[in-house]
């Protein structure tokens, strides 16, 4: 059910942990049941995958598997090794994805995607860049609970959060976006399937489609999972235009989506100057945690913010002294924010368009 502003008080629900794993006395590990059942289910959705792919997650799932639970759940920043989904607060999941762009080594698996169990239904929150990367998340869901997947939340239009919404159509679910995502994906459809098909090669795209909300939020709504409440928000301009925050009330868990990049250089498709008027404005309430749409699979709020908001105040302030100086755009592409270089990843891919869209909007100030 999905409702208007404030929650109601909810009492507390915790998720069962996963049974641990057992050790024989020469030092053996045998996996528990439920263990084995979930390394199947793994196998199974992404039989169809490329070798890589399949060998890659199967290990990883294995890893996860044997070992101890404490070490699966309490890694939050980075510091240890995660599983695909790391448990980042009871009942809420988050799977890390690469740093990179499209490509056939990371298979479109280039976001941090994520689901929330309520005592009756489960919300996914972005589905990943590939229908076989959302089927992938479906069956991890599978494997962890019974309960049935009710809510497809998308946080931005961009291919690598929302393509993995065509795994999800046989579900009896809602597909919940910001009012504007549906006109911004509809528009670049036909771009993100040709461009994305052709970076990763049509059996790794196969099945993959685009899928628009039939749910919107204009201003903010709640969804009730069952003794547990998410407050969606649409944002104003900042990333994208049509960014939607999601909080987990149960566990005071924000899902920033792109809004937070931590690693991966920030990519500004929408309004520099609303990007960080929002980060100034939601630098001062609190979370817990924040799940970024790149990163760790959660980081501390507001800290998460600096990082992104220096990026941002940098570019800003370097455009405005090129307009004043009377430099042209391209002059400012190849001089502006280079300070930066060495605090980011993919820097190179990224920065110089972020450059150029930057000074098309403050040139008209």
């Amino acid at each position: 059910m999905m409702a208007s502003r404030s929650a109601q008080n909810q009492r507390s629900h915790h998720m069962p942990r996963s049974a641990r794993h057992h050790e024989t006395s020469n030092g053996t590990l045998l996996l528990t049941r439920r263990q084995q059942l979930r390394l199947t289910l793994a196998a199974a959705a992404l039989a169809a995958t490329s070798p890589f792919a399949l060998l890659q997650t199967l290990a990883r799932n294995a890893q996860a598997a044997s070992s101890p639970t404490d070490q699966q759940h309490t890694d939050t920043h980075g510091s240890k090794p995660l599983p695909p989904y790391a448990e980042v607060a009871p009942g809420v999941f988050v799977h890390q994805g690469h740093h990179g762009v499209y490509a056939p080594e990371n298979g479109g698996d280039i976001c941090n995607t994520g689901f929330v169990i309520g005592r009756d239904a489960v919300a996914v929150i972005d589905t990943g860049g590939t229908a076989r990367l959302g089927a992938a998340l479906k069956a991890h869901i599978a494997a962890v609970t019974d309960r049935p997947i009710r809510y497809v939340i998308n946080t931005h239009m961009h291919p690598d959060h929302v393509l993995g919404n065509a795994a999800f159509k046989s579900e009896e679910c809602r597909f919940v976006g910001h009012h504007k995502l549906p006109a911004a994906l509809t528009a670049r459809a036909e771009r993100y399937l040709a461009y994305n098909k052709a970076a990763l090669g049509a059996d790794a795209f196969a099945g993959t489609e685009i899928v628009v909300p039939d749910t919107t939020v204009a201003d903010q709504t709640e969804i009730d999972l069952g003794e547990r409440i998410l407050r969606l928000i649409a944002r104003p301009t900042a990333h994208t235009d049509n960014d939607l925050t999601i909080r987990d009330l149960k566990t005071d868990t924000l899902f920033t989506g792109d809004l937070i990049f931590s690693g991966h250089v920030p990519t500004l498709d929408g309004s520099i100057r609303g990007w960080l008027d929002l980060l100034a404005a939601l630098a001062q309430q609190s979370a817990q945690r924040i799940v970024p749409g790149h990163g760790p699979a959660a980081m501390d709020w507001p800290a998460a913010a600096a990082p992104v908001t220096r990026y941002l105040q940098t570019v800003t302030a370097g455009v405005r002294q090129a307009i004043t100086d009377g430099r042209t755009m391209r002059q400012a592409i190849d001089t502006v924010g280079q300070s930066e270089r060495d605090h980011w990843l993919l820097f190179d891919e990224f920065h110089r368009r972020n450059v150029s869209a930057a000074f098309a909007e403050l040139e008209w100030e």
